[in-house]
């Protein structure tokens, strides 16, 4: 592993002074170091004396292993739901060791997106805990001769209540493997007041090996004897090898061979994307080597495409009537009348990830079989790809799931581990495939690019009497579906055909827009457009009518109430959850707004020249977020982000910890995007490479300070990794103009002069 030691800051410059260097003694990994890792979780998961389910092992000395079946990104989920088994099973966290699951079916949907992990797995990780702590009781009753009412589970001991009597989870766990598994409706469920994790906080698992760089990532998968490969992908999507020189490539020395992949064959879905392999003993050598391949190609049909007239081309298309998703009134008749009425036009680019971890993936191909290690969202849908490429069975596909240095939506795209299972085929030996960042941003499964009208008419009270709202973009579909130009309803129903505003006559339609790069899922997906658009807009007509916007939104949304689900599009999907149990609630929406408001002072103290704060109200992924912004343009045009508070209500919080920090990180990951964040393309090739042309937020240009205040809540868990997201940038551009009475209406702020 690696050996850290503690450098004191003269020691560190006597070092640099008298040697003309630093060294950091380092042992390097062991070929086979995350191999035997994962072997040895495994084997001991296995091994344990007590298993009632597919997540959870009890060993003889008390030990017990649960096993985290989603991936763990910074999204806390590793962490949060076996916090939720172990606390019904009552067990000692300090006694639980946590086995990162394969892939397999057994284990329920692993796809690690759409902030739904905790939502989904809440209930069956309790049921999980309470069959185990059933279990434990009933062969600690049989074991005294007494009745199971008798006994109870007090952290890792069932205790004998009258005698005062305890066995440990240990002692027990090979009779309790004896015992049929109890029926769910035998089971009795904790009562809250007898959690000891949920809802108290839990530093994440692996914190400790992170911080001191024994944390394994996909960047550190090794495979005995295997090669690296750095692969030269079509400048255009779609794009083909149309003669190629190796020449130069191969003499490099450590490059061995050139492999070409083939370009995928619509639909693109989790293909590879296709290009030129080179394959060498190093990452370096492999990367060395492909600047020296001559490749021309083939650019296909994409190449036509150019940022600015595509711009130009959606925004001419949400000037027009388009698809209709929610109708509601009569719209036409009430503008028909005239009055005071209300245009505006917002814009937002494509984005890319840009995680801090670029892809990476080692497979090997041996007797019809892959194996693969990969830093993956989605480790069912590489067993799929691979499978889907290769032509074997999705069974024989084994998928090893790393830690992720980050990840945002980009990693549940398998396609680089496609990649690297076809080169091990192609050379018959293990491959690791690795992404440049400079790979990473031009070859993305991209944000989509997307152009919003937005009309209204004042009444004599200032509120919207008629309100249409258009959003133009070319969909996620059109990755998978070929051809697909308009949005499905899951996607609108992303913060568009979802608005809570209390609306008489309102309109909402979507235009055509075709796709020329691989469009995918970024975090909180459609709802940041969505969101900058429709609480702009909100902010907007709050000044045309002298209103407050705070007093205005709230107007706006109305009095506390359920959202009547007549009132949606009979299509709505409410990310697959039952209306019945995650109904949209007015009163939650107004409580987060109000309460935001009322730690950031809104109103209530006095502003100087340049300042100013802006707000927004946003529900996704279930949960109720506001934010309110506090900036600062100096005379110069800086612009200071001196301040964020952010209300949270998403139900039921398994672990605040992760809460507070997944909504710091999203103030910082929308500061991104909204100050800096732009993918641009010029005859199909992106123009951006790196973080010199695509920036993220340095501490400098991040909030200075960020307060989450989460509501207690005993509603059903909701997201937590993407809802901090879609209120930050309207927010924030409400600030600036509350600063400088300069209204904004593109992302990001290098579009844009504040001063």
């Amino acid at each position: 592993m690696i050996e850290v030691a503690n450098v004191t800051r003269r020691g560190f410059l006597q070092g640099m002074l008298s040697a003309g260097a630093f060294v950091l003694t380092v042992q390097v990994f062991p070929e086979t170091l995350i191999a035997s890792a994962s072997a040895a979780g495994e084997n001991s998961f296995a091994a344990a004396a007590f298993h009632s389910g597919v997540y959870l092992a009890i060993e003889t000395d008390g030990t017990v292993h649960i096993i985290a079946h989603r991936s763990e990104m910074g999204n806390g989920s590793k962490t949060s739901l076996p916090l939720v088994l172990a606390d019904e099973l009552d067990a000692d966290w300090k006694r639980v060791k946590l086995q990162q699951a394969d892939a397999d079916e057994k284990y329920g949907s692993q796809d690690t997106d759409g902030s739904h992990s905790v939502r989904d797995f809440f209930e069956p990780m309790r049921q999980a805990g309470a069959t185990a702590r059933l279990m434990l009781v009933r062969a600690a009753a049989q074991r005294w001769n007494v009745p199971e009412k008798e006994c109870h589970a007090d952290l890792h001991r069932i205790v004998h209540t009258p005698s005062g009597k305890k066995l440990g989870y240990g002692e027990l766990a090979s009779a309790a493997a004896a015992l049929p598994v109890p029926k769910k409706e035998e089971l009795q469920y904790k009562p809250k007041t007898a959690w000891r994790y949920i809802g108290k906080g839990a530093k994440t698992y692996d914190l400790r090996n992170m911080v001191s760089g024994k944390a394994l990532y996909g960047q550190d998968a090794r495979i005995d004897g295997m090669l690296y490969a750095a692969i030269a992908h079509p400048p255009v999507l779609g794009g083909t090898v149309k003669s190629l020189d190796d020449k130069d490539a191969l003499a490099f020395p450590g490059v061995k061979q050139t492999h070409t992949i083939d370009t995928f064959k619509a639909p693109h879905a989790f293909q590879a994307l296709g290009g030129v392999a080179v394959l060498a003993d190093s990452t370096w050598a492999a990367f060395q080597g492909r600047k020296k391949l001559k490749i021309e190609w083939a650019l296909g049909a994409h190449g036509v495409f150019t940022s600015d007239a595509y711009k130009k081309q959606l925004q001419e298309t949400a000037r027009k009537p388009g698809k209709v998703f929610r109708n509601n009134g009569d719209v036409d008749a009430v503008f028909a009348k005239g009055g005071k009425i209300i245009e505006a036009e917002y814009y937002a680019p494509l984005l890319a990830h840009a995680s801090m971890e670029p892809p990476a993936a080692a497979a090997e191909f041996a007797d019809g079989k892959v194996t693969v290690w990969a830093c993956t969202q989605n480790p069912q849908g590489v067993q799929e790809a691979i499978a889907g490429t290769l032509g074997i069975k999705k069974e024989d596909v084994t998928c090893h799931v790393t830690l992720q240095g980050g990840a945002f939506g980009r990693k549940s795209f398998p396609d680089f581990a496609v990649e690297a299972a076809v080169l091990s085929k192609k050379t018959g030996k293990p491959v690791k495939v690795v992404w440049s960042r400079e790979d990473d941003i031009k070859f993305d499964s991209y944000h989509s690019v997307a152009a919003m009208y937005m009309k209204a008419t004042l009444g004599p009270d200032g509120k919207p009497e008629a309100w249409l709202q258009r959003s133009v973009f070319p969909p996620i579909n059109s990755t998978f579906i070929p051809g697909t130009v308009n949005s499905e309803p899951f996607e609108m129903s992303l913060g568009f055909t979802d608005v809570a505003f209390a609306l008489a006559n309102h309109r909402v339609e979507n235009g055509a827009a075709e796709a020329h790069v691989r469009i995918g899922w970024l975090r909180s997906v459609a709802n940041i457009y969505h969101a900058f658009a429709i609480h702009s807009f909100a902010d907007e007509l709050a000044h045309a009518a002298g209103k407050d916007p705070l007093e205005y939104v709230l107007s706006l949304l109305g009095p506390a109430r359920i959202m009547d689900r007549k009132e949606l599009p009979a299509d709505y999907p409410n990310q697959e959850a039952d209306y019945k149990d995650y109904p949209i609630d007015i009163g939650r929406m107004r409580h987060v707004l109000e309460l935001a408001a009322e730690k950031a002072a809104w109103g209530k103290k006095h502003l100087p020249k340049g300042h100013g704060m802006g707000l927004a109200v946003h529900r996704s992924f279930l949960t109720y977020v506001a934010t309110v912004v506090h900036v600062e343009v100096t005379k110069d045009g800086e612009l200071i982000i001196h301040q964020v508070d952010t209300a949270v209500d998403a139900g039921q919080i398994v672990n605040p910890i992760t809460v507070q920090q997944q909504f710091e990180g999203a103030a910082v990951f929308g500061t991104s995007l909204a100050r800096t964040g732009e993918i641009t393309a010029t005859n199909g090739v992106i123009d951006q490479s790196n973080f010199n042309d695509y920036p993220v937020a340095r501490i400098n240009e991040a909030p200075r300070a960020t307060h989450v205040h989460i509501v207690p809540s005993d509603a059903p868990p909701a997201g937590i990794g993407e809802p901090g997201v879609p209120p930050f940038a309207p927010a924030l551009y409400n600030a600036i103009f509350a600063a400088t009475g300069k209204r904004h209406r593109e992302l990001p702020l290098t579009r844009v002069q504040l001063v």
